[in-house]
């Protein structure tokens, strides 16, 4: 340690002053240490998008994706039974098509019932389709 005398005559320390007993300064440790990580790419639009968002909110870019991600609600992809109404749709649709043309080639009374019947199934396989779970027919 060096030292220095003063004009009052006593010892100054030019040393740094001593750190506590732990021996390390800064912040304190964070209670939960986020260790995994995500890799997303992302064109330069969405990146700035992104940004945007995150400045309007008043966050960093890195909570603020956590937050929308959390709270974010998926819209799940069609399920097997969903394409399988679907399909049948297609179908009723390319029969309606072949009534439309036999109505023109051979009378309406006799197709008016038939197509009464084959509306119906459209509607409520349409009604199906529409329901949230699938389930309301």
């Amino acid at each position: 340690m060096t030292s220095t005398i003063s004009k009052r005559g006593q010892n100054d320390q030019l040393d740094k002053p001593k750190k506590s007993a732990k021996g390390r300064g800064g912040a304190p440790k964070k209670r939960i240490r986020r260790e995994v990580h995500v890799k997303v790419r992302l064109k330069t639009t969405e990146r700035f998008l992104i940004e945007s968002k995150a400045r309007q909110a008043g966050m960093r870019i890195s909570d603020w994706v956590r937050e929308a991600t959390l709270k974010a609600k998926v819209v799940s992809r069609l399920t097997a039974e969903d394409r399988r109404v679907l399909h049948m749709l297609a179908g009723m649709a390319n029969n309606l098509n072949q009534l439309t043309k036999l109505a023109h080639t051979s009378g309406m009374l006799t197709i008016a019932i038939r197509c009464g019947s084959l509306l119906e199934e459209i509607d409520q396989a349409l009604k199906y389709l529409n329901s949230d779970d699938g389930k309301d027919t």
